[in-house]
Parts: structure tokens; sequence; C-alpha cells
């Protein structure tokens, strides 16, 4: 298993994070295990492209929520990384429970 769970969209609330905003957060790196993925879907030739991030950030985007890292950005650059045999990649980190003073399910 490449991630801990796959899911359709995201669980947590907007957070209306511009690409600007994205770029505050310096990258960390992260197990492949550990996030949830918020697409099922792909597109192979996106996956395949070695161009595929020169218009967007090179760091996928994550969101902590409710003590679960959710992998809202850059599901093609993760499974590259996995099809490299990577097991860790660098992602920016959006810390909801920070946010919302918690750090459980609350």
């Amino acid at each position: 298993m490449i991630f801990k769970d796959v899911r359709d969209g995201r669980p947590y609330p907007d957070h209306g994070m511009s690409p600007r905003d994205w770029a505050r957060f310096p990258p960390r790196q992260v197990r492949l295990e550990q996030l949830i993925a918020t697409k099922r879907e792909l597109r192979l030739d996106t996956l395949l492209d070695e161009d595929s991030t020169f218009y967007g950030d090179l760091f996928p985007h994550a969101v902590l929520w409710d003590g679960e890292m959710y992998l809202e950005d850059g599901l093609h650059r993760a499974l590259r990384a996995a099809l490299q045999q990577r097991t860790v990649i660098h992602v920016r980190l959006l810390d909801l429970d920070d946010l919302k003073g918690t750090t459980g399910t609350g």
C-alpha cells in the first residue's frame, strides 16, 4: 500500500489558501504511508510527464486535520516517488489542527 488510505474528496473545511500562501510553508519530509489521498483518479499522461510541475509548486500540499494527514495536491508527484522506490516525499503542510487549537479528533 502506497498511502494510508484513498478517499474521494476532502473531509476538512475550505482553507482558502492561495499558491502564494502555500509558498510560505517550508517543505518537510513525510512518509507516503502517512498520507491519505483525497483524489481517487489520476491522469496517466500527467503521471508520466517530466514537466508536470513546470507551472506549479515543486512540493505537494498536505493538510493535517483531526490527526490525519491529507494529500491535497501532488498526487502525481507522490505516485512518481513511489514508482522510484522512495518512501518519503517533501510536502508543504498546513496544520489545521493547530489553527483550531486541537491535536486530536475534537
